[in-house]
């Protein structure tokens, strides 16, 4: 479990114990008002930690593809790369067999 749930899950547990607390304990309505007013800043505080992991969960989501993205376009870079070195190569010893054979009639 991880620590967002864990801590989602107490925050939960707390948000029924406010839900079940009522006046039957003679509880001075000022603390009842205060016990209120906290729960409600506590789902508050939730709603915005959940809205801040979506837009987390999104953002790493975007990330993640852009990064294959470029994987790919890299790898595509590396093999148009490898495939123009060994043209030049390919080139480079057929000029050598060209000096060569020029090279043998001109003796």
């Amino acid at each position: 479990m991880s620590i967002i749930e864990k801590k989602e899950k107490n925050l939960n547990q707390l948000i029924n114990k406010l839900n079940s607390l009522s006046l039957t304990y003679s509880q001075p309505n000022y603390e009842v008002e205060k016990i209120k007013t906290e729960k409600n800043e506590i789902m508050r505080q939730k709603n915005e930690i959940e809205k801040k992991n979506q837009e987390l969960l999104r953002e790493h989501k975007y990330l993640k593809e852009k990064i294959l993205t470029l994987q790919s376009e890299v790898k595509k870079r590396s093999q148009l790369e490898d495939s123009f070195n060994q043209e030049i190569d390919e080139l480079s010893q057929e000029t050598e067999n060209l000096v060569s054979e020029i090279e043998k009639w001109q003796m």
